[in-house]
């Protein structure tokens, strides 16, 4: 008879031990991934031996869930803004940048471990996909803030590159197990996933987004549904032939970018949800390893990983965004860093042990030492690496919390809280403070009382503002409470100086002793450093032109809004 209460306490203790030993992996700077994949081997067959986990099917049943329940979280936080700068890379990235990393890793590995080429080439398969998991808690966890363009790209292409990973490993695997279909059937079976899972995916998103809006539930309820909900595209979708890893992360970007009062009660829920799959995840895939087995293929696996981490990645990060978009160097290489391996690759490896295929321990364990390799080494380094090519802008000031008020169906407003710490706005009444039209300071909290405000009202350091307004007034709310540490880090990095787009270079020329054309000093300023840059600007795009260091400042749309210069010397 099962002893389920020892599973629930092991199980229990496992999560709370993972929960834990966070704080600790915060303050010494450890990814939080390979921490819970340790916690899993240490409970395992070669550590304390509290479990002995062997179960393959069950475990791919895990990670099938744990990913999905990732990638709806990913998709409910990615804002489709980001989608003008980022989406063509990014594709570009999930399936040409894929299939070069897995044919170049895959030779190489057919090489090291003296296999055949279709051997190799399962092997570059299943670690050729960047994963959801690692990317959208490393770059959140780390509070990295990257440029526009690097930052969507990277989120876009972790979550949109299962597909091609799931499609060679299949592909590859009924191969070598002996049950392919003719090369027209699978053709089909790729244009399929990806064909229906974004149409599923943007369909049902749209759907759902605007009956979460419409529905009036209990609070607990509509986090729930939301799940519910993406479980059941995610599973059709994969009954249809689609992809529904795809699917349910567009179904999540959708219902994420239809504002409403459905959100605030969605988004906490899941991301305890998403915190729960990947501890849930790692720990399983940390107990289904055997760490003895692994000694035989440690050195050839640490190749491959060096191989994959350094020349393939790269190389097919280069092949797919350099010829095509207005990538730069230095962007380049950061997007080449941040290929971080997590919990797809290692599900991946799983499916050579179900479909039956010759020396599957192989594929499980090069792609586990792989994976800790990717985790350990780029993920403790993203933060010097974001800096060190100077891909990283300054973070403003954000609310301490925001809440929308339901009175309006549509565009709503919402309260933002504010703390406030910049003396350039102490002492200062408030009807002299730059807010935009329509926001309103509700409320001000000083020394635990509340103070209802007039317009003669001065703020005070520590002061606590309510703030009434929409969301597209919250960049403008942001920059005027931003505090003093953070307008020193923007001064650092624009400079003490800015300009606005709309004024013409004739007039920056005559001001600065700058010799332009005479249709250049025709152009407004955000046009010309639009089209110096090339390609969509972003906040932090800079040229050096005429002993000056001009930076992007603001940008709305396509259009540069706001400009910063240094002087050089």
């Amino acid at each position: 008879m099962i002893d389920f209460n020892s599973i629930f306490l092991l199980g229990g203790l496992l999560v709370a031990m993972s929960i834990l030993a966070s704080r600790v992996s915060a303050r010494i700077g450890l990814p939080l991934l390979p921490l819970f994949l340790g916690i899993g081997m240490l409970a395992g067959v070669d550590g304390l031996g509290l479990i002995n986990f062997s179960d393959y099917n069950l475990a791919y049943l895990i990670g099938q869930l744990a990913l999905a329940m990732i990638l709806l979280d990913g998709g409910l936080r990615t804002r489709l803004k980001t989608f003008r700068v980022g989406l063509r890379p990014a594709l570009s990235l999930a399936t040409l940048g894929v299939f070069l990393t897995s044919g170049l890793t895959g030779l190489f590995a057919m090489w090291v471990f003296d296999l055949s080429l279709l051997q190799g080439l399962l092997v570059g398969a299943i670690v050729g996909s960047t994963d959801a998991a690692a990317v959208f808690s490393m770059l959140s966890g780390q509070g990295i803030r990257l440029n526009e363009r690097v930052g969507a790209t990277l989120e876009i292409e972790s979550g949109t590159n299962d597909p091609m990973a799931i499609f060679l490993t299949l592909i590859l695997s009924q191969t070598l197990a002996g049950s392919i279909d003719s090369v027209s059937s699978t053709l089909m079976m790729f244009v399929e996933q990806f064909g229906i899972g974004a149409v599923a995916g943007i369909a049902s998103g749209w759907l759902m987004g605007r009956l979460l809006r419409w529905l009036d539930l209990a609070p607990g309820l509509y986090s729930l549904l939301a799940a519910a909900m993406g479980f059941s595209i995610f599973a059709l979708t994969n009954m249809l032939g689609g992809s529904g890893f795809l699917a349910i992360y567009l179904a999540g970007v959708m219902i994420g970018n239809i504002r409403g009062k459905h959100l605030e009660f969605i988004l906490p829920v899941h991301d305890g949800l998403a915190w729960l799959s990947q501890i849930g995840l790692f720990l399983t895939l940390g107990l289904l390893v055997t760490p003895s087995e692994m000694v035989d293929y440690a050195w050839s696996s640490v190749m491959v990983a060096v191989v994959l981490i350094f020349v393939a990645r790269p190389l097919s990060v280069l092949l797919s965004l350099k010829p095509f978009f207005g990538f730069r160097w230095r962007e380049l290489a950061f997007i080449s860093w941040v290929g971080l391996r997590g919990g797809v690759p290692i599900v991946l490896a799983i499916l050579p042990v179900i479909a039956g295929v010759e020396n599957a321990s192989l594929y499980f364990n090069v792609a586990f030492f792989v994976v800790l390799i990717s985790l350990i080494l780029q993920g403790t380094t993203i933060g010097h690496m974001a800096r060190w090519l100077r891909v990283e802008v300054p973070a403003e000031t954000a609310p301490a919390r925001r809440r929308l008020l339901g009175v309006l169906p549509e565009d709503d407003y919402e309260m933002f809280v504010y703390k406030v710490d910049s003396k350039r706005i102490e002492n200062t009444p408030l009807k002299m403070l730059r807010f935009p039209s329509g926001a309103v300071v509700a409320a001000i909290f000083r020394e635990h009382v509340m103070i209802h405000p007039t317009g003669s009202t001065r703020l005070q350091a520590g002061d606590v503002a309510c703030v009434i307004a929409r969301t597209h007034d919250l960049n403008a709310i942001n920059h005027l409470f931003n505090g003093d540490a953070e307008l020193k880090r923007e001064r650092d990095f624009f400079g003490a100086f800015a300009l606005s787009g709309e004024a013409l270079m004739g007039d920056v020329a005559d001001a600065y002793g700058l010799t332009l054309s005479r249709w250049e000093r025709e152009e407004t300023l955000g046009a010309f450093i639009a089209r110096r840059v090339g390609g969509y600007p972003v906040v932090g795009d800079d040229i050096d032109w005429h002993g000056i260091h001009w930076i992007v400042q603001d940008v709305e749309g396509n259009n540069v809004t706001r400009v910063g210069l240094r002087l050089h010397g």
